[in-house]
């Protein structure tokens, strides 16, 4: 097994962060420090990260969060914001989010410490949908800004794939992206002349947010994470 493979299995990071993690000398294979995520190693290679030895793989688990406006979609925040991974009591599990929600916003979000699953939902070429409910300021949503929006919007970035937009009422949008980009739904709203102020996550590739209060978790069942993996 590829050695930062073996680091996200084991629940230390998400396999891009593995690479990370090796690239920058942390990590040691039976002594020697390996810079090379490509390294093969197995179950009988000792394996240690900052000098300390890797435990055994843990038991892989996936949580769905409503995540509360305020609280920060990270495992750790300098600034002493509260992070989604706090609202999951799972003791001694290393998880970390998929994907991210801004600040401000709230909703669905996932937590895993299955470093594969996260890397096949949130890598860009497997275009996992995302829909959220969004709530703007000002005049009426018309029906060019619709169109626009479901054709693709020019962004600084570069032009955003063709969006699912359903109007629920004069201020109130779903939409359904197969993109990540940082604040993109916000941005795409912008670009329409329309300002933001309630976004929230009400489904991720199979999974709906449903009847989950905000603030609370469920973890997800094996059928569940199958439809996941099935993306």
């Amino acid at each position: 097994m590829r050695l930062a493979k073996h680091l996200a299995h084991a629940g230390v990071a998400s396999r891009r962060a593995a690479e990370t993690l090796i690239a920058s000398g942390r990590v040691s294979v039976d002594g020697k420090i390996v810079t090379d995520p490509a390294r093969d190693v197995d179950e009988g290679s000792a394996v240690e990260v900052d000098g300390a030895p890797l435990a055994g793989a843990e038991p892989r688990v996936t949580y769905a969060v409503n995540k509360p406006v305020g609280v920060v979609s990270t495992a750790r925040d300098t600034h002493g914001r509260p992070t989604v991974v706090e609202l999951i009591s799972d003791a001694g599990l290393r998880l970390y989010p998929v994907g991210r929600l801004d600040a401000d916003s709230s909703g669905l979000i996932l937590l895993t410490n299955d470093g594969e699953l996260a890397n096949r939902l949130t890598h860009p070429s497997f275009e996992v949908p995302k829909t959220y409910r969004v709530k703007l300021a000002g005049k009426p949503i018309d029906a060019s800004a619709l169109r626009r929006l479901r054709e693709g919007i020019e962004l600084e970035d570069g032009p955003t794939a063709p969006a699912e937009v359903r109007r629920l009422g004069e201020h109130e949008l779903e939409l359904t992206i197969h993109e990540g980009r940082n604040r993109q739904v916000r941005r795409m709203c912008a670009a329409v002349g329309r300002q933001v102020i309630e976004l929230r996550r009400v489904r991720f590739g199979p999974l709906r947010l449903g009847e989950l209060r905000e603030g609370a978790h469920r973890r997800l069942s094996e059928t569940e994470v199958g439809r996941l993996r099935a993306l």
